[in-house]
């Protein structure tokens, strides 16, 4: 083989070497773009930890390729639905450390856990409230216990429908009587009104006439 082609040979090599470089070089960008402003990201690990994190400002996303998902020491209650499932390659979900509240709201996370069956995850997401179910294990416990939290919860919240209901009902009737009896008010104001000026105007003209036939005698 001439010096040549292996000149050309290691050119081509070198090249390509330029190329996967590159590559790597915009996924690596791509992945930093796509990291949650709250977060840290490297090498597929995500770390959200105690940075103070709800249920409602959790990022809505995170990269797809992210592997490790380091959610402690938050003040999370729940996961969002749908939340881990754009994350195929999510291995460790660090969750431990968050006031999980298991009603019917934890049924994803639940679910999620079943499905991946990590240990490590599921033995560190514990129940904070309601207080019966407090240290509680998510993922043992049974469905049904979540389903009635649902059930207790609907209830409430058609109770507190039925109430607010019946509060503005009785405001409109209330707004309607007070209508009436102002119209009322102003109907027997306006009847005595004008029953008391033709009286006077009756006496002024009586008293007009008296002093004509006065002053004619």
């Amino acid at each position: 083989m001439s010096l040549s082609a292996v000149c050309a040979g290691m050119r081509c090599a070198v090249l390509v070497l330029k190329f996967f470089l590159s590559l790597l070089g915009i996924e690596m960008i791509m992945a930093q773009a796509a990291c949650p402003q709250v977060c840290s990201c490297s090498a597929g690990v995500i770390d959200c930890s105690n940075r103070g994190l709800t249920t409602a400002t959790l990022p809505s996303s995170f990269p797809p390729h992210t592997t490790e998902l380091r959610l402690n020491d938050n003040h999370l209650t729940a996961l969002p639905n749908g939340l881990l499932d754009s994350l195929p390659g999510l291995r460790l979900p660090v969750l431990h450390g968050n006031p999980w509240s298991c009603d019917c709201g934890i049924l994803y996370l639940r679910g999620w856990l079943l499905k991946q069956g990590n240990d490590a995850s599921m033995l560190n997401v514990t129940c904070s409230s309601p207080a019966h179910l407090r240290g509680r294990l998510v993922v043992y416990l049974a469905e049904q216990e979540l389903l009635e939290s649902c059930r207790y919860w609907l209830c409430n919240l058609a109770l507190a429908s039925q109430i607010s209901l019946f509060i503005f009902i009785t405001v409109q009737v209330l707004l309607l009587a007070s209508v009436i009896h102002f119209l009322r008010r102003f109907e027997r104001l306006t009847r005595t009104v004008a029953e008391t000026f033709p009286a006077e105007d009756d006496e002024a003209q009586s008293n007009e006439y008296v002093m004509l036939k006065d002053r004619s005698m």
